[in-house]
């Protein structure tokens, strides 16, 4: 019994099938293609003559047709055949054949066998019936139409696009008959030499080529031919931040993989009646509505009854997973856009969202922005895409292993097959040194991937003082986003998109710089085309603080542990409740609630393929002082500085607290004053932000005690000594005429104690 248990359950595998259909559709449609030209022996002259019966001379396009029905069993998710282009297809074969039959009968005499293998069974069928009640040309025309509304369902396409092919093919066909036949003649007996124009196009493509400038496949459609003029070359500031030759790097889809596996979701039937008895032992009356199957859950929808409260139907969460024998259920209550409630159960095998699919998807291609992002697919089966202009920044978070990662690569890929290097520019801070380092040497990046935490605090500064040189510039040119401000200009502007991939460690090691610069940049940096994109897999409310919240109102949940992980990303639960592997809560300011969707997946030899693509077309333009300190800004710098800021910088680490009431008393000195100062010692570092109600923290230990002199190079030094004796000389050529004379003679004059006056000993 085991052994023939064991045998029953070697089934064969899906794949294995449908590998065995294509070879025999291949050699079938070979066979018939030899059939025809009489090469294939008896056997091959009895088919040949059968198809003929049926398909006259039509049966030349049947191995063909095969052919396509093996291209759609090889790839059934690109399968874009439904019934209308099958109807298209029928259609086809009944008007042409009709009008080859109609055609041989109107024009030739020959035996009835010819006529019926002109256009077959088929065409006799179609064209001798209207033959007989119409006529010669009513029925010409009407097949004609016939065949023209063929072509219409079979390619799904407009009438205009069939008319612009069938002239673009006339006037080539022309060309070609006049050139290539008429003159061909002439063209042998002449030799030709280049002439100026085409040794300046031989010249102008040389140059193209090495410019290497190749148009996106996603932009090429927009792409105008503009006049040159010449422009102000930019500065030192703007040379490595604004477009010189507009370079376009079209990324090929080939590079990417496409994945064919489908979703199996059990015994549909079953878990409807398992969910509806379920309920009614409770005393609920439902409804059981449609069913949607997704690439990781299925949505099985029901309409309570009247007076059922929902809150009834949620607390039986356990009880329906106890009763499918699934877990986690999620239960959305009720679906956004429609009076019903969907219970989403996990499928028993998970389908792979590829990339490829969703880049190949009409949702992605029908968006017109530059920074759209391919997200993933929904429950029904819906391709997610959005804008991350609209966002403007984007918080991703969960546990270990749920999909962060694949998600950021995802992103960053979707972003580099929309634009070039001259489009976007990328800062990518990587502290766990594995993730985006593999993105090292294309020409989108500013700066090779950032893995210390200093040079993170660096980027992040540079990311601000960038802001607001940005800010300055649309101010002055009267214009309120970039997309104004390249719409009237030709240096355009390049987005940036700063990727964090791991925000704990760098709060752990230096919490309020990168906290303080990543609020700034995501309160004011949408209007000048930056955009933050943060990772972490703590999503605790330290490193998830609230102030950094509030300004990512779009977000990415992936599965975590716990309820309260789940509300500090999403204030929302839901989250505990993801399978992994993508399976992801997307929220934004446009939603009222999270959507649940399955993430792509893309494989790390896709992204090299992509890298080492982009790394063979162009090498970055790497500016290293992103991530160097900034001049002058050490805690004892003297730029708007106070006199009582050393005083008080010892005050407050010594009492370890900091108010401006304590400054008030100590120093005696107003609250304005003291408020400054407490914002200057915020600024370098001294004390952290202040918290509400509660005192600000005292961030640093000990206040440095090094001179003014150690803190200047020697060039300064040596300033600021001759300037010191240039004063000294002006003190001694200012005296006056009194003591001159008095120091001539011996005598000098004294000062008056009461009225400050000289007067002579």
């Amino acid at each position: 019994m085991t052994r023939k248990k064991n045998f029953e359950e070697r089934h064969l595998n899906p794949e294995t099938k449908r590998g065995i259909g294509i070879i025999l559709l291949f050699a079938f449609s070979t066979f018939l293609l030899l059939a025809f030209f009489h090469i294939a022996g008896t056997a091959g002259n009895t088919l040949d003559n059968v198809m003929s019966f049926i398909l006259g001379w039509d049966r030349f396009l049947f191995p063909l047709l095969l052919l396509l029905f093996g291209f759609i069993i090889l790839f059934p998710d690109r399968n874009a055949f439904g019934r209308w282009n099958y109807l298209g297809l029928l259609f086809f074969f009944l008007s042409f054949n009709g009008l080859i039959h109609l055609f041989t009968v109107h024009t030739s005499e020959v035996s009835t066998e010819i006529i019926h293998k002109a256009g077959g069974i088929v065409g006799k069928f179609s064209a001798m019936f209207l033959l007989q009640k119409t006529g010669f040309w009513a029925s010409v025309i009407i097949l004609t139409a016939w065949l023209l509304i063929a072509v219409l369902l079979l390619f799904n396409t407009s009438l205009r696009n069939v008319l612009a092919v069938h002239s673009h093919f006339t006037g080539w066909f022309g060309n070609f008959l006049h050139h290539g036949f008429f003159q061909r003649h002439h063209f042998e007996n002449q030799t030709f030499s280049p002439t100026q124009n085409e040794i300046s196009d031989k010249e102008k493509i040389e140059q193209e080529e090495e410019n290497d400038t190749v148009l996106s496949p996603f932009q090429s459609s927009l792409v105008k031919s503009s006049s040159v003029s010449p422009v102000k070359p930019p500065t030192e500031i703007e040379k490595i931040l604004t477009t010189r030759t507009h370079r376009q790097v079209a990324l090929p889809l080939d590079l990417l993989e496409y994945r064919t596996n489908r979703a199996n979701s059990g015994d549909i039937d079953h878990h409807r009646e398992m969910i509806r008895r379920t309920f009614e032992q409770f005393h609920i009356q439902v409804e059981m509505a449609e069913v949607c199957v997704g690439p990781t859950v299925t949505q099985y929808s029901l309409r309570p009854a009247e007076g059922v409260k929902l809150s009834r139907i949620v607390a039986l969460q356990n009880d329906i997973a106890l009763a499918l024998a699934a877990h986690p259920i999620r239960i959305e209550a009720p679906i956004p856009g429609k009076s019903l409630v969907g219970i989403e159960v996990p499928n028993e095998s998970v389908a792979t969202v590829s990339l490829r699919e969703l880049l190949e998807s009409k949702s992605f291609k029908n968006q017109t922005n530059q920074l759209g992002l391919a997200l993933g697919k929904d429950v029904t089966g819906k391709v997610w895409t959005t804008p991350l202009e609209k966002m403007p920044h984007l918080l991703v978070a969960g546990a270990t292993g749920s999909g962060k990662s694949v998600c950021l690569n995802t992103i960053i890929v979707t972003l580099l097959y929309e634009n070039g290097p001259d489009d976007l520019r990328l800062i990518l801070i990587d502290p766990k040194r594995v993730e985006l380092t593999a993105y090292d040497g294309i020409p989108h990046l500013l700066i090779p991937p950032i893995t210390k935490v200093d040079d993170t605090v660096n980027a992040l500064k540079w990311t601000v003082r960038e802001m607001e040189r940005r800010l300055d510039v649309l101010s002055k040119f009267g214009v309120r986003d970039i997309t104004s401000y390249n719409a009237k200009t030709q240096e355009k502007m390049p987005r940036i998109v700063v990727v964090l991939d791991e925000l704990a460690d760098l709060m752990v090691a230096s919490k309020h710089e990168v906290e303080s610069t990543i609020v700034r940049i995501a309160q004011m940096a949408r209007a000048v085309g930056i955009h933050l994109i943060i990772a972490t897999q703590r999503p605790s409310v330290d490193v998830i603080t609230g102030i950094i919240k509030a300004n990512f109102p779009a977000r990415i949940a992936f599965a975590v542990t716990s309820q309260t992980d789940s509300r500090t990303i999403l204030d929302c639960s839901g989250a505990e409740k993801l399978l992994g592997r993508g399976d992801m809560l997307y929220t934004c300011a446009e939603l009222s609630k999270p959507v649940r969707l399955q993430g792509a997946f893309i494989a790390e030899n896709e992204v090299s393929h992509v890298v080492n693509f982009l790394r063979q077309k162009g090498t970055p333009d790497y500016n290293y002082a992103i991530t160097e300190k900034e001049r002058g800004t050490t805690i004892l710098d003297d730029d708007d500085s106070d006199p009582f800021l050393n005083e008080a910088a010892q005050i407050v680490i010594r009492d370890s607290r900091a108010s401006t009431s304590l400054l008030q008393r100590r120093l005696k000195i107003g609250y304005g004053r003291a408020a400054r100062i407490l914002d200057i010692l915020e600024d370098r570092g001294v004390i952290g932000p202040p918290d509400g109600s509660r005192p600000r923290e005292v961030l640093m230990k000990e206040w440095p005690t090094e001179s003014v002199d150690d803190r200047l190079g020697f060039k300064e030094r040596e300033e600021m000594l001759e300037e010191e004796e240039n004063i000294e000389e002006e003190k001694d050529l200012n005296i006056d005429e009194d003591t001159f004379l008095a120091a001539q003679e011996g005598e000098y004059p004294q000062e008056d104690e009461n009225t400050h006056e000289k007067k002579p000993n």
